[in-house]
């Protein structure tokens, strides 16, 4: 399964480095180059009560900052749940970042019961996001949790 090999490519960047920053970068590419349905790849990292945008690949998003309980990112880390939706028009919780966006992926980044920050994916298609997405997803999340030392 393409999923397996995605997260031995994970793995094998997180083991290779020791760096958070290199660490995310490598992350988030692998994430996008590996499945051509993540059109938007990102890492938020929580600050305070704040999510602020880490390493991506995609178009500069305007939303480099988002409060928790704000839009989707806001959601998943207040309620420190992964979040999947099906169709942006129709969640009032969406903040627009592209005009071609239709789906979104949220998958929190947690240490305990601590959230660090967030895996973040779009798609411009309706309803890209399955079963298998959310455990690729929330594994890299658990990888990233072991992995990184954010600034205090």
């Amino acid at each position: 399964m393409k999923y397996d090999t995605v997260l031995a490519d994970v793995r094998a960047a997180v083991a290779a480095h020791s760096d958070s920053e290199q660490i995310m970068r490598r992350t988030v590419d692998t994430l996008a180059k590996s499945l051509p349905h993540y059109t938007w790849t990102g890492i938020y990292l929580l600050y305070g009560n704040e999510l602020v945008l880490g390493p991506y690949v995609g178009k500069p998003s305007p939303h480099e900052r988002i409060p928790l309980g704000r839009g989707i990112c806001g959601a998943a880390a207040t309620e420190q749940a992964t979040i999947i939706v099906d169709d942006v028009n129709n969640d009032p919780r969406y903040l627009a970042c592209s005009v071609e966006t239709r789906s979104e992926i949220v998958v929190p980044i947690m240490k305990g019961a601590e959230v660090l920050g967030e895996i973040d994916i779009d798609s411009d298609k309706l309803a890209a996001f399955t079963a298998d997405d959310r455990e690729l997803l929330e594994a890299v999340a658990a990888l990233l949790a072991r992995s990184l030392t954010l600034p205090a």
